[in-house]
């Protein structure tokens, strides 16, 4: 496994831990927001992905939501390794969290007592992105390609020394309406800071994301499902249509709200974990 930079909050004797995974190109900063406002007697582990923030670079070629599951597991298995579990995944992260009931069912039906897919989606990534047609995306996709293969794009360690040249478009891009200078401050600084290779890297294995059969995995499990209405990134289609593959969850969609729910409604998507983790609590203590 790559070196993956982890960090954990509360007391280490709590029934529940809290797992969070950050969204592509970001990192486990965006999850300060909500964290901070679970509780000094909730036990927090937050982690940064391979390739992103601070933990170390990875070879692209491990760049896949199935590695990321992968690494999910491990990083439980080392830092939380027994009671229950609460996994909040945002974006690309609640998409890791499917592919984690793929690839280890078993860690999920055993131990995972609750699930916050923040902003994200089960598949369907690839169409009509940012509302464009088929022609238009294949133009982008064109360009894409063309910006990762330069100079210009490999040879750099960050996206960007100068965080405020990045602000106006990713602010349209991921957030929605009139977010905290917070919200836009942390959000740009985390991807100004991502490495070039692992936005390049991990935009195939996005595309490639259809898990609609994993989500049944979740139906015997308390499953929340938080969209923002102005989403652009994972647009309100994309919650629905986990909605609709399971039935038992709770959509919850913030008005005005973009695709980074975790700064930009922090007490609201708190809110939901902190249900989550109550549940939890009452079942360990029924059992």
């Amino acid at each position: 496994m790559s070196t993956l930079y982890h960090e954990e909050s509360g007391p280490a004797d709590a029934e529940v831990t809290v797992v969070m995974a950050h969204g592509w190109t970001l990192d486990s900063r965006t999850w300060s927001p909500v964290a901070d406002r679970l509780g000094r007697d909730v036990r927090v582990l937050r982690y940064d992905h391979r390739g992103h923030g601070r933990s170390a670079a990875a070879d692209p070629s491990t760049m896949t939501i199935d590695q990321l599951a992968d690494d999910m597991a491990a990083v439980i298995a080392d830092h939380a390794p027994d009671g229950p579990l609460v996994l909040a995944g945002h974006s690309m992260g609640g998409m890791t969290i499917m592919a984690l009931a793929e690839r280890h069912p078993e860690l999920v039906a055993t131990r995972v007592a609750g699930v916050a897919l923040v902003a994200t989606a089960s598949g369907g990534l690839a169409e009509k992105a940012f509302g464009l047609g088929p022609a238009a995306l294949a133009r982008v996709g064109a360009a894409e390609q063309r910006l990762y293969r330069s100079r210009r794009w490999s040879g750099r360690e960050h996206l960007s020394g100068v965080p405020a040249l990045l602000s106006p478009g990713l602010r349209w891009l991921l957030l929605g309406e009139h977010p905290s200078r917070e919200a836009v401050r942390l959000t740009t600084r985390t991807i100004a800071d991502c490495r070039p290779s692992t936005v390049s890297g991990f935009r195939p294995t996005l595309d490639a994301h259809e898990r609609d059969a994993a989500l049944a995995a979740f139906a015997e499990i308390p499953t929340v499902v938080l969209a923002g209405s102005r989403d652009r990134l994972t647009p309100l289609r994309l919650a629905r249509r986990i909605q609709e593959g399971l039935p038992s969850a709770e959509l919850t969609i913030f008005p005005g709200a973009g695709h980074m729910l975790p700064v930009e409604r922090a007490a609201g998507t708190a809110e939901r974990i902190t249900a989550l983790v109550a549940a939890a609590t009452r079942r360990a203590h029924a059992a």
